[in-house]
């Protein structure tokens, strides 16, 4: 069967099984428009709502600048449409997509699909020899329903044909979420590759940390996520992931293996936001709600950074030559790094346990030797002991303590204060830096109590349980963490798209489409404001080419500061509060066994009332 053919048939099949929802969706819209002006809402039509967890909200989000393919949203409630099982999504066969005009054929499908569910499961698959990765060869878009099609991203470049319009315009639909482990990277990829523009990408895997549906150190992958979250196990043997992805004709397996991971990243995506079996179709801001902060996000965590593909060029005399080259060069390729790995660890100790007397030998505080140093050099201070090393000052000091059971009179170890290890130490902000800075100076200078020594990876860990708490207090306190509102620099989407442009001019020398040249060329003059018949010089698109793609967001507000500022209307007791909520989420989370002694989630807290009074009106820094 001719390639055509092959596609003809595979199209037909994919059809079947997807037309009928959205016949059913298309009824009901052509119903509604019949509707006679004094239709009620007891009228017999089907309203199903969206079904979230409770940790979701579904926010309006603020509209973005560039036009959707998208219509508009409608107040009105489309019908149930069924989703489709993991397994299901995974029996739907993939459709290669080689040349402008078999893409045509299948947009009306996807673009039905897209008005259900505005989200797209995006891979991509590339080859890497020596080290070098080479252009993205392949690209997979999956819709709700399973359907997916495969882009010969580069057999489109070799035969010096176009990417299709609305490709491009999907890709960068900015109401179309394209979700998936690794998305983002995958889009600056194809940015670079193609000047293909990717936006609104969400990946999984924070959504999974989010809603701690993952543990912390299954590396996080989409094998890991799909077999603990959809119990699916996906094949990511060397020979597939590694094989050949610019040969001329993929094999089924190599098809399956590339259509599986976009179709599961589709299926994780709604079962990570509680959608059930049978719902109503759901419109962007419902979707990208329950994905506050996390859109356009690159993955940043430790020890779970994607890895890529990449194949062995064989050598001409190996029996093994030829089309597929499977053997992957590195190895120990599949070991996982441990949580934590590549935290920059003390060289020192955080704690020399020096002690400071005051002049009548009553015992100040502990300090680090260099600071007890400082005064013997200074000669305001007598050295009374050389081990402990005690300092006796020759002066009064400003204050003295209240009690001998104060917190910083006791002697502390050089250990992770919540599993014991006696080194690779980082200090740990129990009240995180963005929160502390804000607070008035009486709560922040000298006060070391909230500075604990943690190893790399428990630091790690604990990090992780930090942004849960950040995100509640961003949504309890509208204080928004990575999105437009919560961003001091936001994103110009035109200044990237003619940056881009720009870039692909430049790298892609004469291979690129003479159409295309020229598409690319009017975006950077109607940018610069120049003459069509003007030509552009090498000087102004390497001028254009390192434009700043980043614009000051006037609306500003750091998500640490709103917090503050809710806590502070309620005067000293409110920041108090909040000082007490992390310590205790430090408690709870982390269970440290080796906290210091007197260690406390209420420390100074008496003391600060009986010095300023719980209703002191605070003045932040």
């Amino acid at each position: 069967m001719s390639h055509r053919g092959h596609f003809t048939a595979v199209l037909s099949t994919v059809l079947g099984a997807t037309l009928g929802g959205l016949l059913i969706w298309k009824a009901y819209r052509s119903k509604r428009k019949k509707l006679p002006s004094n239709h009620t809402a007891a009228d017999p039509l089907p309203a199903p709502c969206l079904v979230t967890s409770a940790n979701n909200c579904c926010a309006k989000l603020p509209d973005l600048p560039e036009k959707s393919l998208l219509p508009e949203e409608s107040e009105t409630s489309p019908p149930s449409v069924h989703i489709p099982t993991c397994e299901q999504l995974l029996g739907v066969k993939p459709v290669v997509v080689r040349s402008e005009e078999e893409w045509q054929q299948l947009w009306p499908l996807m673009e039905q699909e897209l008005s259900v569910f505005p989200v797209l499961g995006l891979d991509c698959e590339w080859v890497s020899e020596r080290g070098q990765a080479s252009a993205v060869s392949l690209m997979q878009l999956a819709s709700y329903s399973g359907l997916c099609v495969l882009v010969r991203l580069l057999e489109f470049h070799n035969k010096q044909q176009q990417v299709p319009l609305t490709l491009m315009e999907v890709l960068r639909d900015p109401r179309v979420l394209k979700v998936g482990v690794g998305c983002y990277e995958d889009g600056s990829r194809l940015t670079r590759d193609y000047g293909l523009s990717i936006s609104c990408t969400v990946d999984l895997r924070y959504l999974a940390l989010r809603q701690q549906l993952a543990t912390l150190d299954n590396g996080l992958s989409l094998k890991s996520l799909a077999s603990e979250l959809l119990s699916v196990s996906l094949d990511k043997s060397s020979e597939l992931r590694c094989s050949n992805w610019e040969a001329e004709q993929l094999s089924l397996d190599q098809m399956t293996y590339a259509a599986q991971d976009a179709q599961v990243s589709v299926a994780l995506f709604f079962h990570l936001l509680g959608l059930g079996s049978k719902v109503g179709g759901c419109s962007y801001s419902e979707l990208a709600g329950s994905c506050q902060g996390l859109v356009d996000v690159p993955f940043r965590a430790q020890g779970a950074r994607r890895r890529r593909r990449s194949r062995k060029a064989a050598s001409l005399g190996s029996p093994e030559s030829g089309d597929q080259q499977v053997p992957d060069p590195r190895k120990h390729s599949n070991r996982r790094k441990p949580l934590g790995e590549g935290f920059s660890a003390r060289k020192s100790p955080l704690y020399d346990n020096c002690f400071l007397l005051a002049p009548d030998g009553q015992p100040l505080c502990t300090c680090d030797k260099k600071k007890a140093k400082w005064y013997l050099d200074k000669g305001i201070g007598a050295l009374e002991s050389e081990d402990p090393f005690v300092v006796r000052l020759l002066f009064e000091p400003s204050g003295r303590p209240e009690s001998e059971q104060c917190y910083y009179l006791t002697a502390k170890d050089n250990l992770c204060v919540v599993c014991g290890k006696a080194d690779s130490h980082i200090r740990k902000n129990i009240v995180p830096h963005e929160y502390r800075r804000h607070f008035p100076t009486e709560m922040k200078d000298h006060n070391s109590h909230d500075i604990l020594l943690l190893c790399t990876s428990c630091h790690a860990a604990s990090n992780v349980h930090d942004s849960f708490l950040k995100q509640r207090l961003a949504q309890q306190f509208s204080a928004p963490q990575g999105c437009e509102e919560g961003l001091r620099l936001l994103e110009d989407s035109d200044r990237r798209r003619v940056r881009s442009a720009a870039r692909a001019l430049l790298n892609s020398g004469v291979e690129l489409p003479q159409q295309r040249r020229e598409e690319l060329q009017e975006v950077i003059k109607s940018y610069m404001n120049m003459k069509e018949e003007h030509a552009l010089s090498v000087t102004q698109l390497q001028e254009v080419a390192n434009l700043e793609t980043r614009i000051l967001n006037e609306s500003y507000v750091p998500h640490g500061l709103k917090v503050v500022q809710a806590h502070a209307k309620h005067g000293l007791r409110g920041l108090m509060d909040l000082e007490r909520c992390w310590r205790q989420h430090f408690l709870t989370n982390m269970k440290p066994k080796f906290l210091p002694h007197l260690w406390s989630v209420d420390h100074n807290h008496s003391k600060f009332l009986r010095k300023y009074g719980g209703d002191l009106p605070i003045t932040l820094n």
